[in-house]
């Protein structure tokens, strides 16, 4: 029996159970990309226009991603308080809205309902920081691969509540509206009491690659899984018992992952790996040597702040030995007067950093600039893909939303294993991906702008992949540089550059380029109707929408999002440059063991 208990302790313990049930998680966590599902029936019962619809849009970016009280409240609370915090959120935020649209509550005045889809999707903050920052603790070495499967499924989150939906046969579709309040709060509810840290660290073991593998098969059959049934559900008349079927054959995909926690467990014993345990803890420093007579210890950080470029990419005992000869020249000379001797305020990279300490930083401004031109331009063509593909000539602009998010899945997933890769295999740094994506994002933009035949599912799949790979990699790199013991607060304020992107790349340049030029078009064809005095004909077309066709819509707009994500890659690889030496710091070293 003590046996049993033994291994049921150990199962529970497991830091791939925390990372199956944040993967449950995260995989109803994406609400807000179901808002182009539920806005047309709340539209539709509450009269609204399409600027009121697109005021409740920005109310979803901002909760989407205004995640600094989830991140503060992670550091305050247990991981479970803050889980349920964030169900809570999500159940009164879209509960209410249900109540309302279904005419069970009164009507509430539009900045109220703004506020209610708001909290709403705001619960999403929480699940997302939860899961991240729990994992992130337990797999400190594949960061990569933990965070690019995580934001991976709550990309495709929108295309797995929807299946779900599909089996439903509710009469009125704003019951989608219930299931989002009800459905993502369960499932946090249920896993709240898993995830959490786990000390890890101390649970490393050779199969964790065969792991990982299995993780990424059941991520790829996933996505090709969804994409073949969305377009047979789209393309064919199927009865309620396939559909059935193939909900129940998405959740043995899903389910699929539970088998590694259980085999790892319950096959063999736990090995211990000793010289793996001290991941996690903090490794001593080598410091520059302290002397003053009184005792006191006194930082030369121009050891540490005025050495040579390449002094980091030197051999351990080299750089010693060099630090050592510096140190001993500055005491000489502190002691005769020479040079000043300072204390060295606030961590160094890689070390831990408190939000206030990492907004002095370059480097944190450099993540956040490069994310908001690169993930702004790709959350524009995300947000404006059925005007875009309208205005190509396309009907079935569904299809385009659909295939984007799968590709928007693949980019974080493959963009936390390709960025792994770059830092585990040649020891450089992260943030060389993260330059990659968005210069392969510059060619989606042209492909699209440029509106040639078919041109619309290659800069789709392009834009897609890159977008998705900004948040596997960012929050990677942001836990490198600016350590773990803060990484909700600092995570969630950097994603506070999305709404910002889509805001200035949205909601002022391509939203004021397609009006234009649609009236532009109008104009002209006013024109045409007033030569042919059809008078009563040309006030009914000033009354029309005004609707934009052509691939002059967006041409220009998609040529501006080529160049910001140009200079979203010069961002990237000057903080490439920045850091070369903390990730040989990071990873050099070990691998170099190692081949040694």
């Amino acid at each position: 029996m003590g046996r049993v208990n033994e291994k049921l302790v150990a199962f529970l313990n497991n830091r791939w159970l925390v990372f199956v049930a944040a993967i449950w998680v995260q995989s109803c966590a994406g609400i807000g990309y179901l808002f182009g599902s539920i806005s047309p029936v709340i539209k539709t019962n509450l009269s609204y226009n399409q600027k009121q619809i697109a005021r409740l849009g920005v109310a979803k970016d901002l909760g989407d991603s205004v995640g600094i009280l989830a991140g503060t409240l992670s550091e305050i609370l247990p991981f479970w308080g803050t889980l349920l915090v964030g169900a809570l959120n999500n159940f009164i935020g879209y509960g209410w809205v249900w109540l309302i649209v279904t005419g069970r509550a009164p009507v509430l005045p539009l900045w109220a309902m703004c506020v209610l889809v708001f909290v709403g999707t705001n619960g999403e903050t929480y699940f997302n920081t939860v899961s991240l920052v729990s994992c992130v603790q337990n797999f400190p070495k594949s960061r990569g691969p933990v965070v690019g499967i995580l934001k991976g499924f709550a990309g495709l989150s929108g295309a797995i509540l929807t299946q779900i939906y599909a089996i439903m046969h509710f009469p009125d579709s704003a019951n989608l509206i219930f299931m989002i309040a009800v459905g993502p709060a369960l499932v946090a509810i249920g896993m709240m009491f898993f995830i959490r840290p786990v000390a890890g660290h101390r649970q490393v073991r050779p199969s964790d690659g065969v792991s990982f593998s299995s993780v990424y098969g059941v991520c790829l059959l996933l996505a090709a899984y969804l994409m073949g049934v969305m377009l047979v559900e789209d393309l064919v008349d199927l009865s309620p018992t396939v559909i059935a079927i193939f909900t129940a054959v998405m959740f043995v995909i899903l389910l699929t992952p539970f088998l590694i926690p259980v085999i790892l467990t319950f096959s063999s014993e736990t090995t211990a790996y000793p010289e793996q345990e001290a991941l996690l803890q903090q490794s001593p420093k080598q410091e520059p040597a302290r002397s003053e007579p009184d005792g006191h210890e006194v930082i030369f950080s121009e050891v540490e702040d005025e050495k040579s470029e390449g002094e980091d990419l030197l051999p351990a005992s080299e750089r010693q030995k060099r630090i050592a000869q510096l140190q001993a020249r500055l005491l000489q000379a502190a002691a005769e007067g020479a040079v000043r001797v300072k204390r060295r305020k606030g961590p160094r990279r890689g070390e831990d950093f408190t939000l206030g300490q990492a907004l002095i930083k370059a480097d944190f401004w450099l993540i956040f600039f490069s994310l908001l031109l690169g993930s702004g331009t790709g959350l524009t063509v995300i947000d404006n893909l059925g005007q875009m593909s309208q205005s190509l000539g396309y009907n079935n602009t569904h299809i385009f939303v659909s295939l984007i998010s799968i590709w928007n899945f693949l980019g974080r997933v493959g963009g936390g294993y390709f960025s792994e890769i770059v830092v585990r295999d040649y020891a450089y740094p992260r943030p060389i991906a993260m330059a990659t994506a968005q210069f392969l994002m510059i060619f989606g933009h042209i492909f699209i702008g440029m509106g040639w035949p078919g041109a619309m599912y290659i800069g789709t799949l392009i834009t897609g992949l890159g977008y998705g790979a900004h948040w596997a990699i960012v929050p990677a790199t942001a836990s490198e540089l600016f350590g773990l013991k803060k990484f909700g607060a600092l995570y969630n304020f950097l994603t506070l550059s999305t709404p910002m992107g889509s805001l200035i790349f949205s909601g002022l340049i391509a939203s004021s380029i397609y009006d234009s030029e649609a009236e532009k078009q109008a104009h002209n064809g006013l024109s045409q109707l007033q030569s042919s005095s059809s008078v009563w004909f040309s006030r009914l077309h000033v009354d029309a929408p005004l609707k934009c066709d052509g691939a002059i819509c967006f041409f220009l707009t998609c040529m501006i999002m080529a160049g910001f994500c140009a200079i979203a890659g010069m961002l990237s690889l000057i903080l490439v440059h920045r850091t070369k030496g903390v990730y040989y710091n990071l990873y050099g070293k070990s691998r170099a063991s190692t081949l040694s």
